[in-house]
């Protein structure tokens, strides 16, 4: 029997998106029957948008969420290393995880959205040096979380230290809630996946580039010594479903993209036709789970056509 497909909201509120707005989404999608409920975690709108209001913090967001919602898992596709100091961090996720009753999922990445630090005075060092400090905070940030209660956690590092950190408080989850680890890179990205992730996440990739970066994780995992299969394989993915031709069509124009383009790049088309290409792509990749990017919140018909008509087809 082919495992089930879990199906998750992942939205984009720096695109111009109210708390109000995603908590609509978020019941929404919970009311649905999705698993989860992620943001992206940006300071700065991309494309031509507007962005207004203006962004959000992804933390303030998750925190008010997890005290009004009841069953999502919540967490971002992914926190940038270079916004916050990793002891804060962890405290801050596991004190959400806590207020969600044990439902917070973390993602973390690099960063690279050059202009989102020059607009709000982040700094934001070069590619190397960036994964170099994401690493750390990596090793720090699950170092506090599985710190035996009553002892003090140490960590002396190239861009951080830490000295007798009483490591509080714990999260919720035990030993942590569940890492999410992405992206392309080729060597270390994978190797770091194979030390903390729980999830490996790919953002908008193709089933063959997919496959290719998974088979990668699987190969770093075997290294260490460790099963692959304790990494769930996730993609991200932008998703326009419509009944017919005609709703396609405007879902696509309401956020700005051609039909065309986003049948060959992301998961456009019917439901059947969706369902279709969601299950090629997890015959060729061992997909497991996959958020789908809704870019339209004001369209709760369209979250709530995809849990009725393509989710069902994957349990």
């Amino acid at each position: 029997m082919t495992e089930a497909l879990t199906f998750r909201i992942f939205t984009e509120p720096q695109q111009g998106a109210t708390y109000d707005d995603l908590l609509r989404v978020a019941r929404c999608a919970e009311d649905a029957g999705y698993d989860a409920f992620f943001r992206s975690d940006h300071y700065l709108k991309m494309g031509s948008v507007t962005g207004e209001p203006g962004p959000t913090d992804a933390w303030i967001t998750l925190a008010g969420l997890a005290r009004e919602t009841s069953r999502l898992r919540l967490g971002t596709l992914m926190t940038a290393a270079t916004f916050r100091h990793p002891g804060p961090l962890a405290i801050t996720v596991a004190q959400v995880d806590h207020m969600s009753g044990g439902r917070i999922e973390f993602g973390l990445g690099a960063g690279w959205f050059t202009e989102e630090h020059t607009a709000y005075g982040i700094p934001f060092p070069d590619t190397r040096e960036r994964f170099d400090r994401y690493a750390e905070q990596l090793e720090i940030i699950t170092g506090l979380w599985e710190t035996p209660a009553g002892q003090t956690y140490t960590f002396r590092g190239r861009h951080y230290e830490l000295v007798d950190a009483p490591a509080l408080p714990k999260p919720a989850q035990r030993p942590r809630p569940p890492v999410l680890v992405g992206g392309l890179g080729a060597r270390r990205t994978p190797a770091l996946a194979a030390r903390f992730a729980d999830e490996f996440n790919l953002p908008f990739v193709d089933a063959d580039t997919a496959a290719a970066q998974f088979d990668r994780v699987a190969a770093a995992c075997a290294e260490i010594g460790r099963d692959a299969t304790e990494i769930t394989r996730s993609a991200a993915l932008v998703v326009c479903v419509g009944r017919d031709e005609a709703e396609v069509a405007r879902r696509a124009d309401a956020i700005g993209r051609e039909v065309e383009e986003l049948r060959l790049n992301g998961l456009c088309g019917t439901p059947a036709e969706v369902a279709d290409k969601l299950a090629d792509y997890r015959e060729r990749t061992g997909l497991q789970r996959v958020y789908l990017q809704v870019l339209d919140l004001s369209d709760l018909d369209h979250v709530e056509l995809i849990a009725a008509e393509v989710a069902p087809r994957f349990r």
